[in-house]
């Protein structure tokens, strides 16, 4: 019997090669879209991330969720920084969300309101997937686009306190096998992990048709 961190990893995959393999994200990581469009993604982030962390005080206290609410994920003081290094001191003023990055957020927010084991689907397509892909992200807009090193316009892709990711990812995954849920809710969660990554694929789908290349 598979480990329910393996079931998870395994169900999800599939979608998480389709997220990946999007036109917009392998157009913006060939540094064939400008820096606008990583602003725009960036942007769409900040809502998905407000959705997720808005709900995570509240969680820490949860037998389900409280053990995945880590302060050293959280993002969105370094989306912040980024947006305003990105936009300027007035980026809330013209801060606006796809249709499919309201739909992911509320999804998100609806979890962390009334399913506790369902905001962790989406905690960890999150915050696993920023620690594992977001540093080809990062590290691409550091080289295409001339950010500093770790620095304003990619801080949302540096943990500054996680300085072992691997074997941070290794100790969130022995958490999800520990989850207090039976096996009914467990095949729940992976089906919303699944959601998770079509939201997440729905927001890509909705930046390439905003910046669609010229053929």
């Amino acid at each position: 019997m598979d480990s329910f961190s393996t079931l998870i990893r395994t169900a999800s995959h599939e979608q998480h090669v389709e997220a990946e393999t999007s036109t917009f994200m392998s157009d913006l990581l060939g540094g064939r879209l400008g820096v606008d469009a990583y602003t725009r993604y960036t942007e769409q982030l900040w809502f998905v991330y407000e959705a997720l962390e808005a709900g995570a005080g509240r969680l820490a206290s949860d037998p389900v969720a409280g053990p995945f609410v880590r302060p050293e994920l959280m993002r969105l003081a370094s989306l912040e920084r980024d947006l305003a290094h990105l936009r300027g001191p007035g980026w809330r003023a013209g801060l606006a969300a796809l249709p499919a990055t309201e739909e992911y957020a509320a999804r998100v927010r609806e979890c962390a309101e009334r399913w506790p084991a369902g905001y962790v689907a989406h905690h960890y397509t999150r915050y696993l997937g920023d620690l594992s892909g977001g540093q080809i992200i990062r590290d691409k807009a550091e080289r295409t686009w001339g950010f500093a090193k770790k620095g304003d316009g990619v801080r949302f892709y540096v943990f500054e306190e996680i300085t072992n990711p691997a074997a941070f990812k290794r100790e969130y995954r022995e958490l999800l096998d520990g989850i207090h849920a039976d096996d009914l809710e467990k095949q729940r969660v992976v089906a919303e992990c699944k959601r998770a990554f079509a939201l997440n694929t729905a927001v890509f789908r909705g930046l390439g048709e905003e910046f669609p290349l010229s053929a």
